[in-house]
Formats: C-alpha cells, sequence, structure tokens
C-alpha cells in the first residue's frame, strides 16, 4: 500500500481526522510561543533534571480500578514548573521528554505521540496565561493569593479532559456527557492528588529544588508499584466474580449486564448489535467416550477459538453454561454476523482435537443462531430466548448449522395450540376458587384475540402467541390477595400498587413455567401505554412489543365493558368512544380502528342493545 493510500485509510475514520486537527492546532500554538533561549550551566541542568523526571514518570504509571486507566503524576511537574519558571521551560521539558519518549516508546503510534504532545502544548499555554491573568506572579509559592493556582489547575484539566472526550466521543459514537459523566470519578481523583503535589513541588522548588524533585519521584515510584498491586489485587478479585473459571471468558451473569447495556444503548442510539448462542454438538458423547477432565479441556479448547476469532472485532464471548458459548456483535447487522459465524464455524470445523472423530460429523460442530435487535424486544431475556429458538432450529436441521432468527425459529419449537390452551386452562381454573371475575375476564379477551386475529395482518407464530397471551395474561393476580381482588369499594393507593406488580408476578409464574417464554412482552407489558404512562417500566411507542399493545386495547375494551369492584361499566358504544378518545396516548391508534371495526362487524348485537 502507497502512502496515498494509507493516509486516505487512516483519515477514513473520523477520530483520526480530528486528532490531525487537534495536534495542527496544538503544534501552531507550541511554534508561535516557544522562543530559543540560552541558558546558564546551572539551568540546563535543571532543564535536563526536569525532563528526565517527566520521562521516568512516564514509565512508572499506576492503574487506578475499576477500569485500569493509566495515570502519571508528570502535571504536578508541568504544573510547578510554570508556577516556578513560566511557560518557556515548560515547553522545553515538554519538547526533550517528548522526543526521548517517542524514541523509546515505539509501539505507540506517531500520530498518538503528535496528538499528546499537541494536548500537552494546549494545557500549558491555556494555564500560563490564566495564571497570570488572575493575578498569580512566576517564582515561589504565594500563600496569600490561592486562587491563581487553583483556578489554572482547573483550567488546565478542562483542556485535557475536553480534547480527550470529544476524542473519545467521535471514536465510540457515545454520548459525550455520559462519556464525561464516566470520568468524573477518575478527574476529581488526578485534580486532587495534582494539586497537592504541584503545591509541595512549587514550595520546594524554590529553595530545595533538587531534593524536592529527588522526594516527589521516590513518593510517585512507590505509588505506582503500590497502585499497580492494588490493581492485581482488585483484578483477581474482580476476575472471580466476572470469569467462567473452566475457560477463562466472562461468565452468563456478567455477560447478561453487557447485553442489558447494549440493550439500552441500542434503544437510546438505535444502533444495531447482534446475540449469537452457540451450543457445542453432541458434547454429551464426547463427555461420555472420554470423562469429564477430557470434557472441560475440550471446553476450554473451543472456549479459545471463539476468542480468538473474536477479540480483533472486540466481539464479547461469554460461556453461557454447559457446552453453550454467546457472542455480542456490536454495531452488526443479523446478516453480517451470520457470514462471521459461519466463516467461524467452518474454520473450527478444520481445528482438530483430540477425540473429536468419534463426533456424528468426524470433526469438532457446533449449532449456532442468531438474533438482532429491532424495535419490539423489550428486554434480554427476549432477545436470549429468540436466540435459543434460532439455535434450536440448527440442531433439528441436523446440526453445525448457523441460524438466524424468524417465524421458523419458532415453529419448530410451537405446540399444538389447542394442547398449550388447555394446559393454560387448568392454571386458570385456581381463579375459580378465589377470583371468578379473573378467570373470565381472561376468558373474554381470550376470545376477543381470536376474532381480532382476522382483521390485524399477523404470522401463524404471532396469532398463537396473541391467542395464548390473552388467555394467560393476568395469571399474575394469583398472588394478589383475595381481598382486594373481590373488594367493591374503590382501591386504596397502597391497594392499587399491589394489583399493579400482578404484571412482574405473571412474569415470574410464566419464567417458571420455562415453557411459555415468548408470552412474557404480553404478561409484562399489557398495561405499558404509548405515551409511557403505563406500567411497570412507562415504555414509549414502539418500545412496546406488538402484541403487547394489541392486547392492551383488548384488555381495556373488556375491563371497560364487564362489571369490576372498582370501576363503573360501560356499555360497548361508550367503550368504543373511550378507546377513540384515548388512542395515540394510551392505546396505538392503529390497533384501536381495526379492534373497533372488529367489534362493529361481529357484536353489532351488542352494540345495537346499547341503543
Amino acid at each position: 500500500m502507497n502512502l496515498t493510500a494509507k493516509i486516505k485509510t487512516y483519515l477514513a475514520a473520523p477520530s483520526n481526522v480530528y486528532l490531525v486537527l487537534l495536534s495542527i492546532f496544538g503544534l501552531i500554538i507550541f511554534t508561535l510561543n516557544f522562543r530559543l533561549e540560552t541558558h546558564t550551566s546551572s539551568q540546563w541542568v535543571t532543564l535536563y533534571s526536569l525532563t528526565g523526571a517527566v520521562v521516568l514518570l512516564n514509565h512508572f504509571l499506576f492503574k487506578l480500578p475499576p477500569q485500569g486507566n493509566a495515570q502519571s503524576m508528570d502535571s504536578a511537574i508541568y504544573l510547578a514548573c510554570i508556577f516556578s519558571f513560566g511557560m518557556q521551560l515548560s515547553f522545553e521539558v515538554l519538547l526533550l521528554s517528548s522526543i526521548i519518549y517517542m524514541m523509546y516508546e515505539r509501539s505507540i503510534h506517531i500520530s498518538k505521540h503528535i496528538g499528546n504532545f499537541a494536548i500537552y502544548s494546549l494545557m500549558i499555554i491555556g494555564t500560563y496565561e490564566i495564571f497570570l491573568l488572575t493575578g498569580g506572579s512566576i517564582g515561589a509559592l504565594d500563600t496569600k493569593t490561592i486562587y491563581p493556582y487553583i483556578i489554572a489547575l482547573v483550567v488546565y484539566f478542562a483542556i485535557n479532559v475536553v480534547a480527550l472526550g470529544i476524542f473519545h466521543f467521535i471514536a465510540v459514537k457515545g454520548n459525550l456527557f455520559e462519556l464525561l459523566d464516566g470520568m468524573r470519578k477518575e478527574i476529581v481523583t488526578s485534580f486532587i492528588s495534582t494539586l497537592l503535589f504541584s503545591f509541595l513541588l512549587t514550595m520546594l522548588f524554590d529553595k530545595y529544588f533538587y531534593f524536592g524533585l529527588f522526594v516527589f519521584l521516590v513518593v510517585a515510584v512507590l505509588l505506582s508499584f503500590s497502585f499497580r498491586k492494588l490493581f492485581q489485587l482488585y483484578q483477581e478479585v474482580s476476575d472471580k466474580a466476572t470469569r467462567d473459571h473452566r475457560t477463562g471468558l466472562y461468565n452468563h451473569g456478567y455477560f447478561e449486564e453487557l447485553l442489558e447495556k447494549e440493550l439500552n444503548k441500542a434503544k437510546t442510539g438505535k444502533e444495531p448489535f447482534s446475540l449469537v448462542l452457540l451450543d457445542v454438538d453432541s458434547f454429551q458423547k464426547y463427555n461420555d467416550t472420554f470423562g469429564h477432565l477430557q470434557g472441560d479441556k475440550l471446553l476450554d479448547f473451543f472456549g479459545r477459538l471463539l476468542k480468538q476469532a473474536c477479540d480483533p472485532d472486540k466481539y464479547i464471548v461469554a460461556r453461557h453454561g454447559g457446552d453453550e458459548f454467546t457472542i455480542l456483535m456490536p454495531g452488526k447487522l443479523e446478516k453480517e454476523a451470520f457470514s462471521f459465524i459461519n466463516a467461524l464455524r467452518k474454520k473450527i470445523n478444520d481445528s482438530y482435537f483430540e477425540g473429536v472423530e468419534i463426533l456424528p460429523h468426524g470433526c469438532l460442530t457446533f449449532s449456532a443462531g442468531i438474533v438482532q435487535y429491532k424495535d419490539g424486544i423489550y428486554d434480554k431475556a427476549q432477545m436470549l430466548d429468540k436466540a435459543d429458538q434460532a439455535m434450536y432450529y440448527s440442531k433439528v436441521q441436523g446440526k453445525n448449522l448457523v441460524h438466524i432468527y424468524n417465524e421458523q425459529s419458532q415453529l419448530h419449537k410451537e405446540i399444538d395450540i389447542e394442547q398449550d390452551i388447555l394446559e393454560i386452562e387448568q392454571q386458570l381454573k385456581i381463579f375459580l376458587s378465589k377470583d371468578i371475575y379473573t378467570f373470565q375476564h381472561s376468558r373474554r379477551v381470550f376470545a376477543y384475540a381470536i376474532d381480532l386475529c382476522e382483521y390485524i395482518n399477523l404470522s401463524d407464530v404471532e396469532k398463537k402467541i396473541l391467542i395464548l397471551g390473552a388467555l394467560f395474561h393476568d395469571i399474575g393476580k394469583l398472588e394478589v390477595p383475595k381481598h382486594i381482588l373481590q373488594k367493591k369499594e374503590k382501591l386504596t393507593t397502597e391497594e392499587w400498587n399491589i394489583v399493579k406488580k400482578h404484571v412482574e408476578w405473571g412474569k415470574d409464574i410464566v419464567s417458571a413455567i420455562g415453557k411459555y417464554n415468548e408470552l412474557l412482552p404480553l404478561i409484562e407489558l399489557h398495561h405499558e401505554r404509548i405515551d409511557g404512562k403505563g406500567y411497570p417500566h412507562g415504555l414509549v411507542g414502539e418500545e412496546i412489543p406488538k402484541l403487547a399493545r394489541i392486547l392492551s386495547v383488548i384488555d381495556s375494551f373488556d375491563a371497560m365493558t364487564t362489571e369490576r369492584p372498582y370501576q363503573t361499566t360501560k356499555t360497548f358504544d361508550e367503550a368504543i368512544g373511550e378507546l377513540k378518545r384515548c388512542a395515540g396516548q394510551q392505546f396505538d391508534p392503529i390497533y384501536v380502528e381495526l379492534f373497533i371495526q372488529m367489534i362493529k362487524s361481529k357484536y353489532e348485537f351488542k352494540l345495537e342493545m346499547a341503543n
């Protein structure tokens, strides 16, 4: 690749363009303010001493938990140099130390060395000018006027934080204020320590320059070793909490935390990402043949192959449990994820491990399911369930396959709807002894859902989920005390808050059953409103899954038109009027219109009776 092509490739990244512009600006500022001066022998010694101290401090960095960001105490020297000797000597120290650091730290790209030099130049000139502007005087520390020193330090850090913050904002395309807020604790720690050390050095430089510099370096080096040890201990504890001890990959619990963060980011920023669930094919057979110890070695080998493939693209790999693994692919669409995982599948097929020839394909294989985040997916459990369904489809198709989640993924796990209805009705019959109203309400909502399916363009799978969800949606009221369910007076605020919890209790009940996970969004979210004023999460618009928005209309209509302990019954005409009034606020107007069409067609006799 020629030089022009390399430059074009480098400048293709917006963060690199920003770094180049910042570097040019910083170098111009440095050139305009730097002057070559003649020095006495003692001034040369001072310059070399300060330069050596900065180089030494850049070598003995220390890491701060939890992120492990490297910190250097060189800023304390630059600030003390500005306060004691002025801008020119500070520039000379910066120039010499940067050249030395660039020569021996060649692993860092030269553009970053230049960018770092430019930022320090801006920090030094900004600090020097504001120090003089606020009444500071170069020389010994003036304890009577401490404010110029504090203001100068604030400016020094402000330039650093803004310059680096904008770079990271462009690089990761995140929220700048969230990024700065995340840096807040480290900024405060660095600010206070640098403030104290720069004051101390400024006082010592006046009468005990060499002794003060020596003591400061000894303290800084000792702090470096101490913080390295602290970070190492923190890392060991953190790894035990976040890593799978068998493979060294992230464990299931920590992966779900990362998935939750990625899901929230996708909801706010609309950035795509894909989730992959993989299962080592016929692992049980290998385990039974060679024993658990050899099986563990195979899992470790498989995990290392995944990590080696995913690390270059910064995909997140974790052991989900047993012989299942997960991969989180930020910024990737499902088709891009498919290409990557399918290529990885072929690579693993060609990776030999002792004994894999006994497996059905004669080599190491896996089956994988892929799901991309899309509107309507509201939590991590739903994403994992969809990925699991896609993986199951790969399994039943003969294994050693990769499948993207779609309607067929669900069809292969669907049980006949009539059998499902019978099983769910058995669950609901518990209400006959506790609250006959809830049982009857569920049956009516179920009937409305069946009728409405004729008027809404839904797939067969969506129809089954809506119908079963309508039957099961209030199962959480089993946990609501009987005296509250049957109370004839208006509920108190405390009682109403208990009733509202039925959606969360229902989710827990159905999750425990395990068979009906696809119904969870309807059970948990049928009381959300599109204006964000619903419960339990206050979701807005299309953040609420489509089927939950449909069920909300059906559930509310039946609630309005049947007798309830804490609400006056409405006629069908009145309920239709209420649906129209609340369309666009509480209900999705599209499904309100379709539901009204169904009512007018199939329940016209009730409208006539009302009139």
